[in-house]
């Protein structure tokens, strides 16, 4: 017989230790993505910062105790006509892991916003503006980096990429925008997809910044930058022109423990891989080993 689990059997080949009842202590391995960061509106705004990022494995929980899913929302872009800075992404949480939401991506004249990636720098600014600072409120090791910074091109600039899991946003150049920090590659679901990148920057002439990898929106040339693929915690792309900035990107919970939950709540996808159960969270919920 499969592995039992709320609505039905899992028939599958799966680890003989699966099939035991749960000892303490349970050991299950955990990727929890922050929402990203909304991008930027204004002549070019900075695209938003990436969701936080955390990964670990054999992380202890308790038999029989119900334990919090959380999965952030990403942040809405920065609309017109008034160029504003996008919303930062929210937080995701699971037992007490906590991935901090992306900042989002700066306005006309403004700084990105800090997050757990960092948000892009503002671009029209007639002075340097600077990218959020990353992995923020800090935690070890670190959940993402810094946004990248804007290029004064006479009071009209490109702005910066927003920070990503990996890798920080770029610096925008004369009449270039920054693209999107890179983020990072996980296998915990058994196939490996890459999560939290940044967005791009915008800008009103040139050329935008792109997206980094792991679901960061474009940034844009005088129209709207694009939102973020939902739960990768991906950042918005920063708008180009004084057109509205991307959505970020929601996030994504996944726990793969060699036991089956006695439940879960919230609708996860459950799978088997390489003699694990997976639990992938899009929307939030709990789970109890």
């Amino acid at each position: 017989m499969g592995l039992r689990y709320p609505g039905g059997f899992i028939s599958a080949t799966y680890n003989a230790a699966a099939a035991n009842f749960p000892q303490a202590p349970i050991l299950v391995d955990y990727l929890v993505v922050a929402g990203g960061g909304g991008g930027g509106s204004g002549n070019g705004g900075g695209g938003g910062g990436a969701g936080g990022f955390r990964t670990g494995t054999s992380f202890s929980v308790t038999a029989g105790t119900e334990y919090t899913v959380t999965v952030g929302g990403g942040g809405a872009g920065g609309t017109t006509p008034s160029p504003q800075n996008g919303t930062t992404g929210s937080n995701s949480v699971f037992s007490t892991i906590t991935s901090n939401g992306g900042g989002g991506g700066g306005g006309a004249n403004t700084n990105g916003l800090n997050g757990g990636s960092g948000g892009g720098g503002g671009g029209s600014g007639v002075s340097s503006t600077s990218g959020g600072t990353g992995n923020t409120p800090s935690t070890s090791p670190s959940q993402g980096n810094n946004g990248g910074n804007n290029f004064v091109q006479g009071g009209v600039g490109p702005a910066g990429g927003g920070g990503g899991a990996s890798a920080v946003g770029g610096n925008a150049a004369s009449n270039t925008g920054g693209n999107g920090g890179a983020g990072t590659a996980s296998s915990i679901s058994g196939s490996s997809v890459t999560y939290a990148g940044g967005g791009g920057g915008g800008t009103i002439s040139g050329t935008a910044g792109t997206g980094g990898t792991g679901g960061g929106g474009n940034g844009a040339v005088n129209v709207a930058g694009s939102n973020a693929s939902t739960n990768t915690g991906g950042g918005g792309g920063g708008g180009g022109g004084s057109s509205a900035g991307g959505a970020g990107g929601s996030g994504i919970v996944i726990i793969s423990s060699n036991y089956t939950a006695q439940y879960v709540k919230g609708s996860p996808t459950v799978t088997l891989s390489g003699g694990k159960v997976i639990y992938t969270f899009t929307a939030s919920g709990a789970i109890m080993f």
